[in-house]
């Protein structure tokens, strides 16, 4: 791990991505004022892909499903359903 204030990041980051690609670190910290603030690591190569359906077909509803949902929210208020 290589740490480096703010300053150097922006002047050397040509130089601090080919430390990363030449594995000769394994991350590099950014530190301002001393204290880490982020940290650049080598790009693992997996997207985040769509994750919107992910479930779909996996399980099943109730059809009353929503049939609770003024207690729910009497319980939330504090008020009587």
């Amino acid at each position: 791990m290589c740490q480096v204030n703010v300053l150097q990041a922006k002047t050397e980051l040509s130089r601090l991505i080919s430390l990363l690609e030449n594995k000769s670190e394994d991350e590099i910290v950014i530190a301002r004022n001393g204290k880490p603030v982020a940290r650049i690591v080598p790009w693992n190569g997996k997207s985040a892909e769509n994750r919107i359906g992910v479930a779909k077909g996996k399980f099943t509803v109730p059809d009353d499903f929503d049939s609770m949902d003024d207690m729910v929210a009497a319980l939330f208020t504090g008020s009587a359903p």
